[in-house]
């Protein structure tokens, strides 16, 4: 098959970023299902090929799956009570940190918890696409991370994160459905852009809700 088509018929059989962006999901009832390190792996290159100012890419990884006991206990420690109760549970825990200086000049990196959250975006994208589910938490102790994780100076825990299949054959926990509800409404997108100034509207933003809407 020429070049060319098999080109074609890849991106005919890859998921658009529309279905990407439709399927992300945030569920807390995991599959018991471990990840596959191949897939794990690629979760992290995805993280890494996002920008960021200067290059710099400040973000920074601690991952431990549910088969590293002492490590995934010690990212699992960092959570509130009511987090940890359902992260246990999952397959892989991990924390985002961020590097607060640029390393050329040393000087504070106003953009970096910015770039980290693109990383994890990047992340959570390329997890969706191999069937994987990203849930990230901002209930987390930073000082207990600091201190149980031996983060340095200069570095900032961003969030928590737990990932895996979601579980879909095993009857979840009361707790945990009242949780994993409906997908929360997004706000109207004329309330978040504007053009050209603070508060004037953006005409496409309109004709975006319309659309939606089937106007």
């Amino acid at each position: 098959m020429p070049v060319k088509e098999t080109q074609e018929a890849t991106m005919q059989r890859a998921p658009g970023i529309e279905e990407l962006l439709e399927r992300r999901s945030s569920p807390r009832d995991f599959s018991s299902r471990p990840v596959e390190a191949e897939k794990l792996r690629k979760l992290l290159e995805a993280a890494r090929s996002a920008p960021s100012s200067f290059n710099e890419q400040p973000w920074r990884f601690v991952v431990a799956t549910r088969e590293d006991g002492e490590g995934f206990t010690r990212l699992l420690e960092t959570l509130v009570e009511q987090n940890r109760a359902w992260a246990q549970h999952a397959p892989v825990l991990m924390l985002s940190i961020a590097k607060f200086d640029f390393t050329h000049n040393g000087q504070r990196n106003r953009h970096a918890l910015y770039d980290v959250g693109q990383a994890a975006a990047y992340l959570t994208l390329q997890a969706t696409a191999l069937g994987l589910h990203v849930h990230q938490m901002a209930g987390f102790s930073v000082e207990k991370a600091r201190q149980l994780l031996n983060i340095p100076e200069g570095y900032e825990p961003a969030a928590m994160m737990a990932l895996g299949y979601m579980r879909d054959s095993e009857p979840m926990q009361d707790a945990t459905r009242q949780h994993d509800r409906p997908r929360r409404a997004r706000k109207p997108l004329d309330s978040l852009v504007f053009e050209g100034m603070w508060g004037k509207p953006w005409p496409l933003a309109a004709d975006s809700e319309a659309k939606k809407n089937g106007q």
